[in-house]
């Protein structure tokens, strides 16, 4: 491995997280190393835009990070989206991995009933360190506002009737094909509940796809902010 602060990553998160030889080898193929790198340029963008967050709402874009890479699920390029969410189930133990070490698995296909109608959400975990429950929704296509609005109502169930005493306000996850940056910025900043939305990759990207994205990222924050730190 090239890079020194690579190699000191992996080593630290191998001891952190417990991983086995198969799931390092793993976590270097998927560039997890990259890929963190790259939220943390995201999540460096959000604090420097001089917008009001909450403790919560900031830690909540720290543990998600953007994309998440699914290329263990073996699906085609054309699947529906009960395929993705069965193949996520099969795929549980390596699924987790990827999410990162302090999520927990709660149930699939978690119903819940507004009047006289009954609604399903995805996939439902808790997050150990944000203390919370995260509502998790599949999306074959592009991200849309009217997948917030979905969202902001399974969040406002979710509080009221799943979250327990103690607990912190559930946080929804938009797990996209694609999405674009500016709709997702203004569909959901200023909601009362806590949603982001994150791409998903079916195959391992390439180093120089991470590299330009991460690079990008960089020159809008250098827009936004005046100056990188």
């Amino acid at each position: 491995m090239r890079k020194k602060e690579a190699r000191r990553f992996y080593e630290t998160e191998a001891l952190r997280c417990g991983w086995s030889v198969r799931q390092l080898d793993r976590q270097i193929s998927s560039q997890f190393y990259e890929q963190t790198a790259l939220s943390r340029n995201k999540v460096a963008m959000l604090k420097k835009t001089g917008k009001a967050e909450t403790r919560d709402a900031v830690r909540a874009d720290e543990e998600i990070k953007d994309p998440f890479i699914l290329e263990f699920l073996g699906l085609k390029d054309e699947y529906p989206e009960s395929d993705l969410e069965h193949a996520l189930i099969r795929h549980l133990e390596i699924f987790l991995m990827e999410l990162g070490g302090d999520f927990t698995f709660v149930a699939p296909q978690r119903r819940l009933r507004l009047g006289d109608e009954w609604y399903r959400v995805d996939l439902l975990f808790f997050h150990r360190k944000l203390r919370c429950l995260v509502v998790i929704d599949l999306k074959l296509g592009r991200f849309t506002h009217a997948d917030a609005c979905q969202m902001h109502l399974y969040l406002n169930y979710a509080r009221e009737h799943w979250t327990r005493e103690g607990e912190n306000p559930p946080v929804g996850l938009i797990l996209c094909a694609q999405k674009d940056e500016a709709v997702a910025r203004y569909a959901l900043e200023g909601l009362p509940n806590k949603v982001v939305a994150r791409e998903y990759l079916t195959a391992l990207p390439k180093e120089k796809t991470l590299a330009n994205e991460i690079e990008e990222t960089r020159k809008r924050l250098t827009v936004r902010t005046g100056s990188i730190r």
